[in-house]
């Protein structure tokens, strides 16, 4: 890496990262990740989904939560919202940003959105111009840019084409999702390469999923591309309901440990992270996949160790 970049961490683990949890887990529990995602540094967080809760169950209660969520100078909330129901309880809420989906093939807008691929671009550029009408921000997230559960390999050339069309609508950023974490960095960095041409001027954004544990490489050649925002999950905890073995997002601690190694600066605290994935294993009653709290940060050497002790 040539420079020393600053990287914002868009924490997503109470949204994207609870949302395929097979037991549901509090709305004071819910809260007590955010406040401490929020205490380790994170600043802008995924709280939240504007779905049907028979759809998605472990999402229900999303008005509740916003009204009791911890209000904190310069912390950004962002809420899912996938059509247009969603966006007018979105607006109904002090929501700070809707995060609109835009999908690259048919068959998984389908099962996840009930639209086409076409209806799914649509219907984003639409939630962001009510978001900003409203005087709220919103981004639109390209889902399955890397390739699609169902359909195979997804052309670069489409991204492209739906990210200009995203751009038009006037979202704060776009991003690119690797919803089932099928890419690789050679592909990330090409496919970025090719979006950062296009829409030179567009903030990006990448989501990686770790599904075979290209995550974190992932991540290194998105910073290599150019990209300043990352999601990523305390914990590694996530997944798509809709798409089949999709495991988790990559770990906020793992991504943080990595970058800092680096000298990249992320705001956020390796140390609170590392007791805040603690408490959320525990809180769940499993391990999650993440691996720097598990084996710790890079111990810093002891002073005495291997001081001589000869006269």
């Amino acid at each position: 890496m040539t420079s020393s970049p600053c990287v914002e961490i868009v924490e997503v683990g109470p949204r994207d990262g609870l949302q395929n949890e097979p037991e549901i887990v509090s709305l004071d529990n819910r809260l007590a990740l955010i406040e401490r995602s929020i205490a380790a540094g994170a600043r802008r967080l995924e709280v939240a989904s504007f779905v049907n809760p028979k759809r998605v169950p472990q999402m229900a209660g999303a008005e509740d939560l916003i009204a009791r969520l911890p209000r904190r100078a310069g912390v950004t909330y962002i809420g899912l919202v996938l059509n247009k129901r969603g966006a007018e309880r979105a607006l109904e809420t002090d929501i700070d940003e809707l995060g609109a989906v835009a999908l690259t093939s048919d068959t998984f807008a389908g099962k996840n959105q009930g639209q086409s691929s076409e209806e799914s671009v649509n219907i984003a550029c639409e939630i962001v111009e009510r978001a900003n009408s409203a005087g709220r921000s919103a981004s639109i997230t390209i889902s399955a840019a890397f390739g699609c559960p169902f359909e195979g390999e997804v052309a670069p050339d489409k991204v492209v084409a739906i990210a200009e069309r995203a751009a038009a609508a006037g979202p704060r950023e776009i991003a690119l999702a690797d919803t089932i974490g099928v890419g690789d960095p050679w592909r990330v960095k090409d496919l970025i390469t090719k979006v950062r041409k296009a829409l030179p001027q567009m903030p990006l954004r990448a989501h990686f999923h770790n599904t075979r544990n290209t995550g974190l490489a992932n991540a290194y050649a998105a910073v290599e591309a150019g990209v300043r925002t990352l999601d990523s999950s305390l914990g590694g905890i996530g997944g798509c309901p809709f798409a089949p073995a999709a495991t988790g997002n990559i770990p906020t601690e793992d991504l943080v440990y990595m970058l800092q190694r680096g000298d990249v600066s992320t705001g956020l605290s390796l140390d609170a992270l590392i007791d805040s994935s603690k408490w959320l294993a525990g809180m769940m009653g499993k391990e999650t996949p993440a691996m720097v709290s598990k084996a710790g940060r890079f111990p810093a050497p002891n002073k005495n160790e291997h001081k001589s002790t000869a006269a």
